[in-house]
């Protein structure tokens, strides 16, 4: 009683202050104690005035690592400020305070600081966040401020959920999933393609605020790429794996073609109409196109009717210029359905009074006939008197070549004389041969004499060709002196033929020689076309020789740790492949083998063939013997498969095969323009008889291992090459083919009776086996003394293609000269293994397949890469490859086993732009020169 009557006897202010001021020393003595000391009270009594107002409250805040954090709390008007941390008072030493006054109102500003470590963090253990508060005072009372969080800041390291790779058509919706690392703060995605950042704001096609999730609406070509998640917070960030994405374009046909023509000129055909997987092509690995790309159907066509010529009419009367008429119309039957019109006039007039018809004949256009007439004596008789002359001046010397156009009823040949310098028979030595006459004819040459006009054969003269036609033909001998001359001598020199990939021989370098003679030793006479050799992993290359025929292996086509003894042989003896009706075999029948070796990518087998290739007169096919003898069909050239892969070069065609066996290439001629391309070459002999001389002359494919086969054969027979051959266009258009000896010199040559010209019927010609078609022509000197030969031997096809071949030899051996032709011998590497096979070098060829196998979206893939290499055809058969780049290459190595172009390749390369130096600069170190020089056939 007596404290509170004298707390009541103080003044009501002074009490207050007392107050104050006994609470405030409490509460300090209160911060001052341990930490075990009780809380302070929540309010205190204060001064008249307004409650602390917070100018600013704590953050929330993270630890990052083991960097402590600042809470910072300001409040005005504030006597004091303290922390409070999860329901302690934070220590008065742990606070930094700083005072001052605000200018405006004149109060006091207090602002406090402490830190908190990350040990204080985690050695909390709550049912919350570790926390703290502010708690300011004033003389009106006390104002708490928010709590605000402190939590330790991390991100791990994996992710919950990378995102996968997908392979989309165009058009269609992409997604892909990303679950970001668990995390404190939660982690913020973004998405990378190609390591460049992806901005949805900038593309309406792209979104990313779904779940993390990255969402492409509609997949275009240029989507086609590499995606990465990646999450970050302000601990670290972390990358997912890459999600390669692939946007791919299934390939679709495009309209058809017109249907073609009907292949018959008269009754039964097919026609057919084409597609192609073009729209669009095929892209980024998307599915070729399912379904044929040819279809045919059969027609018919009307078979053509030529026109013919009634009977003519009655003579007319006579008319004053004493003539009559007659006329006839082209009506019995008129031409119907591209039938010729009849030949000939409609209309004939004669003289009807047996010349007794009185007419002026004091006309200019009479004055003019006899005038002619009158010179034409003259010259006659000019011409006449100079020939005799002529003769007379020139008995001393010989004659080696006439035209004999103007003396013959037979053949009408060109007007022309050729003349051999050095050679001391010729008319003028300053004249130079033309040694290359070619020409194309629509009708025959092949004149009769009014007196032999019957048709006779002799079987003798003909072997192997006991049923052809011939044409008799004779001549009219033109008497010339002939004496003895000097012999001259020219040593022989050993060559070969050229080879390239166009077949056709090479420039003869020295076209003024009096001989043209084919040196052949070099050319193998062996029965056995056959070459052998042993393979392993690193591949290799096997060719028969001088014949065109070769086998790629590639590096990795057989398994490591095996080898295998590799053949690749020719069949010489008669086919068991029977082509039907007028189909053609168009090169040698090859097996290769054996027949179990298992390869894990395809090889190339190389063979020739004769056809001028064109897809609108042939239709080629690749057929293959089974092990019961019978062939079936592997694919048409020109058809869509996966099973192999045919590619026709103009001379030779490239197949890629998984297995080995007998294959063989067939020609189905689709119309009347499809060539066959023979090769005319012709070799002679002295007969038995001293004074005969016998020449042969032979039509062959235009393959090297048939004019192997006929060089073989005339070596055995003593033959010699007289010319350089010649290639004929052979077409299947029926008309027969015809061979002519033409200017035979008079008086010093003559041909045996009724073989001036020889016939051969279309059909011997067309479907012969692949025996070479030859025929033989017997030519006698008048004298010992004759050691020359010139003439011209002349091949063509009735209403076709025509060859010239000039003729100019001596007869006896030691006074021939030897033209070399230089070409590469492939009969010295007929076997390649390992590395040297090979012309790109297997450290750039896989770089190359590194570079073009993986899917481009700008085109820069394996198909470009074909594209460039003139292969723009069945793609698909490349698509199904493990590696299309390296079939690819495979391919090209087949074609340029013999030219090695890396200056070509790397041209290419450099086009699609995916590499900036040239092969051929790389490879100059790498690959010895031989490599580049080895075994090559071509045109021969």
């Amino acid at each position: 009683m007596g404290r509170g009557a004298a707390r009541s006897r103080c003044p009501p202010r002074l009490e207050r202050w007392l107050l104050l001021l006994l609470g405030l020393c409490g509460w300090t003595a209160a911060l001052r104690g341990n930490d075990n000391s009780e809380g302070l009270p929540e309010s205190i009594p204060s001064a008249p005035g307004t409650l602390p107002h917070f100018m600013e409250e704590p953050d929330d805040a993270y630890i990052i690592k083991s960097n402590p954090i600042v809470l910072r709390c300001k409040a005005m008007p504030a006597m004091q400020i303290f922390f409070k941390c999860n329901g302690e008072w934070v220590h008065q030493n742990e606070h930094v305070s700083e005072e001052s006054m605000d200018e405006t109102t004149g109060l006091k500003v207090r602002e406090v600081f402490i830190n908190v470590t990350r040990q204080q963090v985690e050695d909390f253990h709550g049912p919350e966040d570790y926390w703290c508060q502010c708690v300011a005072w004033s003389h009106l009372g006390t104002s708490k401020s928010r709590k605000a969080s402190v939590r330790i800041a991390y991100l791990r390291k994996n992710f919950e959920q990378d995102p996968q790779g997908k392979e989309v058509p165009i058009e269609g919706m992409i997604v892909l999933h990303c679950r970001p690392p668990e995390g404190v703060p939660a982690a913020e995605v973004e998405w990378l393609k190609n390591e460049e950042p992806i901005d949805s704001n900038l593309d309406e096609n792209i979104d990313t605020r779904a779940d993390h999730n990255l969402i492409i609406r509609q997949a275009r070509l240029s989507d086609s790429g590499n995606y990465t998640c990646m999450a970050a917070n302000i601990v670290a960030k972390r990358r997912s794996m890459s999600a390669t994405v692939v946007v791919y374009v299934n390939g679709g046909w495009s309209s058809w073609t017109e249907w073609s023509n009907c292949n018959a000129r008269c009754g039964r055909g097919w026609q057919k109409r084409s597609r192609t997987c073009t729209n669009p092509a095929p892209l980024n690995g998307g599915a070729f196109c399912e379904g044929m790309s040819v279809q045919k159907i059969t027609c018919t066509s009307l078979c053509p009717v030529d026109g013919s010529w009634e009977v003519w009419s009655e003579w007319s009367v006579c008319s004053p210029e004493c003539e009559h008429l007659r006329v006839r119309e082209c009506i019995a039957p008129p031409p119907r359905n591209g039938g010729k019109y009849c030949e000939g006039v409609s209309q004939e007039s004669e003289n009807c009074t047996e010349g007794l018809c009185i007419q002026d004949i004091e006309t200019a256009s009479d004055i003019a006939l006899y005038s002619g007439l009158g010179a034409a004596v003259i010259a006659v008789a000019v011409l006449v008197v100079g020939v005799t002359l002529y003769r007379r001046s020139q008995s001393e010397y010989g004659v080696d070549v006439i035209d004999s156009s103007a003396l013959t009823g037979g053949f009408q040949t060109f007007n022309f004389k050729t003349v051999r310098q050095g050679n001391s028979l010729l008319l003028n030595s300053s004249m130079q041969p033309d040694l290359t006459v070619s020409r194309t004819y629509s009708g025959p040459i092949c004149l009769q004499d009014p007196i032999d006009k019957e048709l006779m054969t002799e079987s003798s003269l003909f072997n192997p060709l006991s049923d052809i036609k011939v044409k008799v033909q004779s001549s009219f001998m033109v008497s010339l002196g002939v004496t003895e001359r000097a012999e001259y001598h020219g040593k022989a020199h050993s060559g070969t033929f050229p080879h390239g990939n166009n077949r056709a021989f090479g420039t003869i370098q020295a076209r003024n020689k009096a001989t043209y003679i084919q040196n052949l030793s070099s050319i193998s006479t062996t029965s056995e076309l056959k070459t052998t050799a042993i393979f392993g992993h690193l591949g290799g290359r096997l060719v028969v020789p001088n014949t065109g025929v070769s086998l790629l292996i590639p590096h990795g086509a057989i398994p490591e740790e095996s080898s295998w003894e590799i053949y690749l042989a020719i069949t010489q003896k008669e086919s068991s492949l029977e082509p039907e009706g007028t189909d053609v075999l168009l090169g040698p029948e090859v097996t290769c083998g054996p027949s179990e070796v298992a390869v894990s990518t395809p090889f190339a087998l190389t063979i020739p063939h004769c056809a001028q290739v064109n897809s609108e007169h042939w239709n080629i096919h690749l057929k293959k013997r089974t092990q019961q003898g019978k062939w079936e069909e592997v694919m048409s050239v020109e058809e869509e498969t996966t099973s192999c892969y045919c590619l026709l070069d103009p001379y030779a065609c490239h197949i890629l095969l998984n297995s080995f066996g007998t294959y063989a290439l067939i020609g189905e001629p689709i119309s009347d323009c499809a060539v066959r391309q023979l090769k005319v070459a012709v070799f002679g002999c002295l007969s038995c008889n001293s004074l005969d001389y016998n020449l042969r002359v032979y039509c062959m494919d235009n393959t090297p291992c048939a004019f192997q086969e006929v060089v073989s054969d005339e070596r055995l027979q003593g033959g010699q090459l007289l010319e350089e051959p010649k290639l004929l266009h052979f077409k299947g258009n029926t008309f027969s083919l015809q061979i002519s000896v033409l200017d035979i010199p008079p008086f010093l040559w003559r041909i045996k009776p009724f073989t001036a010209c020889q016939e051969v019927p279309f059909s011997r010609v067309w479907c012969s086996s692949p025996k070479p078609l030859h025929c033989a022509f017997s030519l006698e000197r008048y004298s010992p003394a004759t050691t020359q030969l010139a003439c011209k031997v002349c091949v063509r096809q009735v209403k076709g293609h025509e060859q010239v071949l000039q003729i100019q030899t001596s007869i006896l051996e030691n006074e021939r000269e030897t033209i070399t032709f230089f070409a590469h011998d492939d009969s010295n590497f007929p076997a390649q293994m390992g590395p040297k096979a090979f012309k790109i070098p297997y450290s750039i060829r896989q770089r190359i397949c590194a570079t073009f196998d993986t899917p481009n979206a700008k085109g820069k893939d394996w198909q470009m890469l074909a594209q460039k290499n003139s292969i723009n055809r069945n793609l698909s058969y490349f698509a199904t490859q493990s590696s299309p780049s390296a079939v690819i290459l495979d391919l090209w190595e087949a074609r340029h086993q013999h030219d090695g172009d890396l200056d070509s390749l790397a041209c290419a390369l450099e086009e699609i732009g995916r590499t900036h130096s040239k092969i051929s600069d790389i490879t100059e170190t790498e690959v010895e020169e031989p490599d580049f020089n080895y075994s090559r056939q071509n045109g021969l």
